[in-house]
């Protein structure tokens, strides 16, 4: 009987795979301090574009899913998700926002999304962006009020957070998370197709559709071209990866050369689209139908905003 491989890492008969080739390379990996993978930006930038794929992916499983805003018209979900948009950057008080914000989880429920994905897309992102705008508005110094916690003092005076500071910028944060609920509950639950469809009937300029058409169909393409040319380089590149100027030179060629055949193909793109008869006009196989269902839904979208806007009203006062 054989032995296993030695060291050296020679197959056995049993196993004529050698054993380097079974286990992890552990040179491959670029391991920060605390364990943690770290590749380079362009890798982190892959990744990125790899989870765009799987999120769009995500967005047309729940669209076919059998729930309650799937089975709304596109049209009329476009024109109900604007009225309660606007009903909600009118709203002026914290717990009206709350019931808002609940109505739409509510909603998500009954149209088979998933509460935690849905409360994780939103509020991932946006307390990192609207709370940095809304962050000086906090202060004492540019909003007056009662200071609720004192940083420094000035001439005697406490300065720091205000009480109105951070009920306004808390206020800013609610629409704008409120807002960006509504606008995922419309794409997680409508086809890109459906929706660009959608654009073009209620009447939005037919440039615009084409526009917005091509840059979503072309983003995947562009996606495909980088991570092929990234491929293509780690399979001829032996040993470790040096960042020097050498990789700073090939990531400027391959902008250069990546934007050449962008342009280059989005004409041929153009082109065979138009000779199969694309006019601008988003088509889906299934002809939109406004119901009587539809109407009913955008109507109660409007009676939802004005109950909105009136119990905010009172509770204001």
């Amino acid at each position: 009987m054989s032995s296993p491989s030695g060291p050296s890492g020679a197959a056995s008969p049993e196993t004529p795979t050698p054993s380097w080739l079974l286990t992890a390379e552990p040179a491959m990996c670029q391991c920060g301090p605390a364990g943690r993978r770290r590749g380079s930006f362009v890798e982190r930038t892959l990744t990125g574009g790899a989870d765009l794929m799987r999120q769009v992916m995500f967005s047309e499983e729940t669209a076919a899913r059998p729930g309650l805003l799937q089975r709304v018209d596109p049209r009329a979900k476009i024109v109900a998700m604007l009225v309660l948009l606007v009903a909600t950057a009118y709203v002026r008080n914290l717990p009206t926002l709350a019931v808002v914000y609940a109505a739409v989880l509510a909603l998500a429920a009954a149209s088979r999304l998933s509460i935690r994905a849905l409360v994780t897309r939103v509020w991932l992102f946006v307390p990192l962006f609207t709370l940095v705008a809304v962050l000086p508005a906090t202060l004492s110094v540019v909003t007056h009020g009662r200071v609720v916690l004192t940083l420094w003092t000035w001439h005697g005076r406490p300065q720091g957070f205000t009480a109105q500071g951070l009920t306004s910028a808390a206020l800013v944060v609610g629409r704008v998370g409120v807002s960006v609920s509504l606008v995922s509950l419309l794409t997680l639950t409508t086809t890109w197709v459906r929706l660009l469809a959608a654009l073009r009937g209620i009447g939005v300029p037919r440039m615009f559709v084409l526009v917005v058409g091509m840059a979503y169909r072309y983003v995947f393409t562009l996606l495909g071209a980088v991570s092929d040319m990234y491929e293509s380089r780690k399979a001829r590149t032996l040993g470790s990866v040096r960042h020097d100027g050498s990789s700073r030179r090939f990531v400027a060629a391959s902008a250069g050369a990546l934007l050449g055949r962008a342009g280059h193909l989005s004409e041929e793109v153009h082109q065979a689209m138009v000779a199969r008869g694309y006019r601008g006009n988003a088509r889906a196989l299934q002809a939109p139908r406004f119901r009587a269902v539809d109407a009913g839904f955008v109507a109660a979208a409007v009676a939802c905003a004005a109950v909105t806007l009136w119990g905010d009203a009172l509770l204001g006062r």
